[in-house]
């Protein structure tokens, strides 16, 4: 799945120089003409990384940087900007930026920066976490407080879809279309918790509702 772009440059020309050359890349943009519509656009469409222009009017990439962070938008942010000082980097960076280019640059060195937030992005995604517990998605490996965690590829699979729902009921019938083959009893599921319970140790994290599925709560 090609990671999601937001561009956010009020240049005519350049934003859509910008759109058209990281399509062709591979990634899946949108274009934000200004600082109001590039917020809309990160609330709308919730992008995995954007490309924010400093020196906009009205709200200038200082300032959108600073409100997608306040607003909880966590997509890898590459700030451009033809200002090269030291101290204007460092005030991107401190606004809630994750890198800084400035212009004039090769299109090949902003995309390499890009690959390189979206693989920062997608580690941090597959490393889930709740209370004491930690799962890495990715290994499969699960270490709660000082402890490891020795969990089968269904019993990790379970816990990931319980970290991904904290504190929201998964359903047996959910667990079972995405985690097991067609075929599998239900009970299935609840064999499975009761060896992550067992594994995980107290206090217990994961509670049954009864009649419905389970909900991980601490």
């Amino acid at each position: 799945m090609p990671a999601r772009v937001l561009v956010v440059d009020d240049d005519a020309p350049v934003l859509r120089m910008l759109a058209r050359s990281l399509a062709a890349e591979g990634f899946e943009v949108e274009a934000a003409a200004d600082g109001g519509a590039a917020l809309v656009a990160a609330e709308r469409s919730a992008p995995d990384l954007v490309v924010l222009d400093v020196a906009m009017p009205g709200l200038d990439g200082m300032v959108v940087c600073r409100r997608l962070r306040a607003n909880g938008v966590a997509a890898g942010i590459l700030m451009l900007s033809a200002r090269d000082a030291v101290a204007d980097r460092v005030a991107g960076l401190e606004a809630g930026a994750d890198d800084y280019l400035v212009k004039p640059f090769a299109m090949e060195e902003l995309v390499a920066r890009l690959d390189a937030l979206e693989r920062r992005g997608r580690d941090d995604r597959d490393r889930l976490g709740f209370a004491d517990l930690v799962l890495d998605a990715r290994s499969r490996t699960a270490r709660r407080g000082a402890r490891d965690v020795d969990l089968t590829a269904r019993e990790s699979a379970l816990l990931e879809l319980l970290l991904r729902n904290a504190r929201v009921v998964v359903r047996r019938e959910q667990a079972l279309a995405e985690i097991w083959a067609e075929g599998a009893v239900p009970n299935v599921v609840d064999r499975c918790v009761t060896n992550l319970r067992r594994k995980l140790g107290d206090p217990p994290l994961i509670h049954t509702v009864r009649g419905v599925g389970f909900i991980l709560r601490a």
